[in-house]
């Protein structure tokens, strides 16, 4: 069971992931999420998420150098982007992003998006970039079951985590199922649906049972599921709050309950039909 902020995830080489950690998608470059990055750091977060994509990866780095915790207490993700997918690309573009971030190395380092006809290739350099010891663990974001059969068929390396969008509303359960049984650990973005599920009334009593937030609630569904999370938030007091699910547990029940809301509903892209 997760009981605190810095309990970790076991990935298939081994290596040790927390299971909490601040997503910084749409956190503004510079002062913005330079405040958040130290903030969660202060309260406990070892574990930051950030992308190309995000254009915010030298904030990142510049709260981590400045943070005051030594490099190998903190875990940090970032992936490539879809117009740097292929082989030599993912390799530029890595080192653009390891130097914007002012690291040595990365912990985790993901694709993206499964870009048709792109992500073998990228996966090849992702494999690459493993064996030279610039990142401690790679993995995928927003593949699907097909997607990850396909790319296992040819790899050397299994993806040892697969970040896909997963909250009440959409609990990805055959995913879940495969995923586990593949051994890649699942890893929740949007894990409050943008805020969609806070409102849902199962969600709103189950709070008020609990003496907790519906955003508390759901981390904490998801944190049980066996499910990484990473709830994103530019706010000192939200930052807090989210992190404020390590002192209890929802009952078997309660667990049923919320997964009994899914309806396979996508606040973002659908991996199988996207053109970006």
């Amino acid at each position: 069971m997760v009981n605190r902020i810095t309990d970790t995830a076991a990935l298939a080489n081994g290596v040790a992931m927390p299971w909490f950690g601040l997503g910084v998608y749409k956190a503004q470059e510079g002062q913005e999420v330079e405040t958040a990055v130290k903030s969660a750091i202060r309260i406990g977060y070892r574990s930051i998420d950030t992308a190309a994509l995000y254009q915010n990866e030298q904030g990142v780095g510049r709260a981590i150098a400045e943070s005051g915790v030594v490099r190998d207490e903190l875990f940090v993700t970032t992936k490539v982007w879809n117009s740097d997918q292929g082989y030599d690309e993912t390799l530029r573009a890595f080192e653009t992003s390891r130097k914007k971030l002012g690291l040595e190395y990365v912990d985790l380092y993901l694709i993206h998006w499964p870009v048709k006809g792109k992500y073998k290739e990228t996966w090849r350099a992702l494999e690459k970039l493993y064996a030279q010891g610039l990142v401690r663990a790679i993995g995928v974001s927003n593949f699907q079951i097909h997607h990850l059969k396909d790319l296992m068929a040819d790899a050397s390396v299994a993806p040892m985590v697969n970040q896909v969008e997963y909250h009440p509303y959409l609990t990805q359960k055959e995913l879940r199922v495969f995923c586990k049984a593949s051994n890649i650990q699942l890893e929740a973005w949007s894990p409050l649906a943008r805020g969609q599920v806070l409102q849902d009334v199962a969600i709103v009593n189950l709070a008020a049972k609990y003496g907790k937030t519906p955003a508390q609630i759901v981390l904490r569904w998801e944190l049980q599921n066996g499910v990484i999370t990473i709830p994103k938030s530019v706010h000192e007091n939200r930052l807090r709050e989210n992190a404020d699910v390590f002192d209890f547990e929802l009952a078997p029940e309660d667990m049923d309950l919320i997964e009994g809301l899914n309806k396979n509903h996508r606040v973002g892209p659908d991996p199988d039909n996207f053109n970006f």
